[in-house]
């Protein structure tokens, strides 16, 4: 199975469409369905369906995509590393976290590092520790910034100097806006918007004193901007950490904290025994130089 094969059919995932991915990989369209029938057949299963509009793939195919888009991340990424691996130190950093006013730091201590080595870039993915962890160990991240509690026995990590705290983000005119700290019993009752992070946190549900599955929630999210239009539309109250909202007189918004002493903390972390690239042996050694002194 080549790389070159697997962009075909990454291609053809994308477009939909026979036709448009065979102008985009600038190859005719008996050529790039050549490759994809020698590539059904290599695997000994069928990848795709070919209807009259549009292409769907099978489950099979669906799972092909998924290993097929790490293949290709990794092989670019190596690429990337081999290239600079005996010049300038110079290349990408592939960073991985949820939101939170944490990476901030991240963000200074790469504009740090830019200014001096100005050939390094970053890429940076979005998601909970559950795809982190995934992307850390499959070589396709350098680092995961991990919200804790987290379970990160089988990597390395810096705490960063970052705290943030538990709380409701809800409308100015809502019924809790004009609360100074959210209790339990102001929760049980009212529609919740819920992240998976609250979910897995056992100390927050020990607080709630109910079970998740005895709770109003009228929406999940793991995005927090797309959870706070949700807010503003009236559809909940948002539990999420703080730092994080624009609460600030011109916005329609209002953080209330629980009534818990919680404060959350951020690890950067990373592979043990992880062979790194230039760049991001150099990040970590700037990272640990930063905040271990803090």
């Amino acid at each position: 199975m080549e790389l070159r094969v697997l962009r075909y059919f990454l291609a053809v995932a994308r477009e939909e469409n026979i036709t448009a991915a065979a102008n985009f990989l600038h190859l005719s369209q008996p050529t790039l369905s050549r490759q994809l029938i020698e590539l059904e057949a290599e695997i000994g299963k069928k990848l795709m369906i070919r209807g009259k509009r549009k292409i769907v793939l099978t489950d099979e195919g669906q799972l092909l995509r998924k290993r097929a888009e790490e293949l290709i991340a990794l092989a670019d990424k190596t690429e990337a590393e081999l290239i600079f691996s005996n010049s300038e130190i110079g290349g990408a950093i592939y960073i991985g976290g949820g939101e939170a006013d944490a990476v901030r730091l991240i963000a200074k201590l790469a504009k740090d590092i830019q200014a001096e080595y100005p050939s390094i870039s970053y890429h940076l993915t979005s998601g909970d520790a559950d795809d982190l962890k995934e992307k850390l160990d499959k070589g396709l991240l350098d680092f995961g910034i991990f919200v804790e509690p987290a379970d990160i026995t089988k990597y390395e990590f810096i705490r960063l100097p970052s705290t943030e705290h538990w709380g409701i983000i809800a409308l100015k005119d809502s019924l809790l806006a004009e609360k100074k700290v959210i209790t339990p019993e102001d929760l049980w009752n009212v529609p919740l918007i819920i992240s998976r992070q609250t979910t897995q946190d056992k100390l927050i549900q020990k607080w709630m004193q109910r079970d998740i599955s005895q709770l109003n929630i009228a929406a999940t999210y793991n995005l927090f901007y797309n959870a706070a239009l949700m807010v503003e539309e009236g559809v909940g109250y948002m539990l999420a950490l703080d730092k994080l909202a624009n609460t600030a007189d011109s916005s329609n918004l209002r953080f209330i904290p629980l009534d818990i002493d919680y404060e959350i903390h951020f690890d950067l972390v990373w592979k043990k025994y992880q062979r790194f690239s230039k760049p991001a042996e150099l990040f970590l050694s700037k990272a640990k130089e930063r905040f271990n002194s803090l």
